[in-house]
C-alpha cells in the first residue's frame, strides 16, 4: 500500500490528483485516483488474484477503462506513472 500511496502522494503534491477511493469486491480490489472530485476516476490500480498466474494480479487502468500495464510485481506495474512528471506547483 506504501508504494501506491507514495504515487498518489506525489500526483497530489504536482496538481495531478484531488482524491482517491478504495474499493473492495469479492474477486478484486482497486485504488482509484481521482483529479476531480466526482468524477471518474482518472487512473485506477487494480489488484485481481485469480489472473495471478495469467497475465498478472496487479494492472493500473486508464480512464476510460484501457489498460495501461499490467503484471505480477506491483512496483514494476506502478512503473506506467514514471514516465509522467509531476512538478511541485
Amino acid at each position: 500500500m506504501s508504494l501506491i500511496l507514495d504515487i498518489y502522494g506525489r500526483m497530489v503534491m504536482a496538481g495531478e490528483a484531488k482524491d482517491y477511493g478504495i474499493g473492495m469486491a469479492k474477486d478484486e480490489a482497486v485504488f482509484a485516483i481521482y483529479r476531480r472530485h466526482a468524477e471518474t476516476p482518472t487512473w485506477s490500480i487494480v489488484k485481481t488474484p485469480r489472473l495471478a498466474n495469467a497475465q498478472g494480479a496487479y494492472s493500473v487502468l486508464g480512464g476510460q477503462g484501457q489498460v495501461l500495464r499490467r503484471g505480477r510485481d506491483l512496483k514494476q506495474v506502478l512503473r506506467v506513472f514514471d514516465g509522467r512528471r509531476f512538478d511541485v506547483v
